[in-house]
């Protein structure tokens, strides 16, 4: 067993690049999907960003535009969401967050429409041929999206890490549970360290710009 907050195979390195997941206003501020400790991570995800942003990724969940919208269950999925479709919402909702929207550019986003941005995506195609063999991974949802995130880069072979104190979910009870089966389960594809941890072993250096 590995200890905790400790990193496996030592510092990210130079092919590292970090994916901050769905930290958008609308998780952010008064609509049902709120995360209430999303400003609690938030300044953690802004020191990783500001010292790497130059090889971060935002991806941003982009929901239809209007109820009846989406293949399959994710129709039935908006009818019950329908307030968290762009026309109820509004567009500038699915933006990021002012903290961290200041970094684009050079930071980058990727859209998607479900849960991963591995499904329907070149994103592994761009991250290979960038040489990225290493994904830091913050965000929300913890049990949702990030699962998503991480399972697929688990799937495609990359060195995954996260950054324990700079992920959030709506849901604690889930999020400790996802945390657990992260740090025991996918003990041996996944490190889990604190952003100290994280920015002390990848510390911010001028390096080229993802897909530059």
């Amino acid at each position: 067993m590995f200890k905790s907050d400790e990193l496996h195979y030592g510092g990210p390195g130079e092919n590292a690049v970090h994916i901050c997941v769905d930290m958008q206003r609308m998780f952010a501020e008064g609509t049902e999907w709120r995360m209430p400790w999303l400003p609690r991570v938030l300044p953690n995800v802004v020191a990783i960003t500001a010292a790497h942003a130059e090889r971060t990724i935002f991806t941003r969940f982009i929901p239809v535009k209007t109820p009846g919208q989406g293949a399959g269950m994710w129709r039935h999925y908006y009818e019950r969401w329908s307030s968290m479709t762009i026309e109820r919402l509004g567009a500038e909702m699915i933006e990021l967050v002012p903290d961290l929207a200041q970094f684009v550019p050079p930071a980058r986003t990727f859209d998607k429409h479900v849960y991963s941005p591995w499904t329907g995506s070149d994103l592994h195609a761009r991250l290979r041929s960038a040489t990225v063999d290493t994904l830091i991974v913050t965000g929300g949802e913890t049990d949702v999206c990030v699962l998503a995130t991480v399972l697929g880069a688990v799937d495609w072979g990359f060195r995954v890490i996260l950054a324990t104190d700079a992920l959030c979910s709506s849901a604690d009870e889930t999020h400790d549970s996802m945390m657990n089966i992260y740090m025991n389960r996918f003990g041996q594809q996944v490190e889990c360290v604190t952003t100290e941890t994280l920015l002390a072993n990848w510390p911010g250096a001028a390096r080229a710009s993802l897909w530059s």
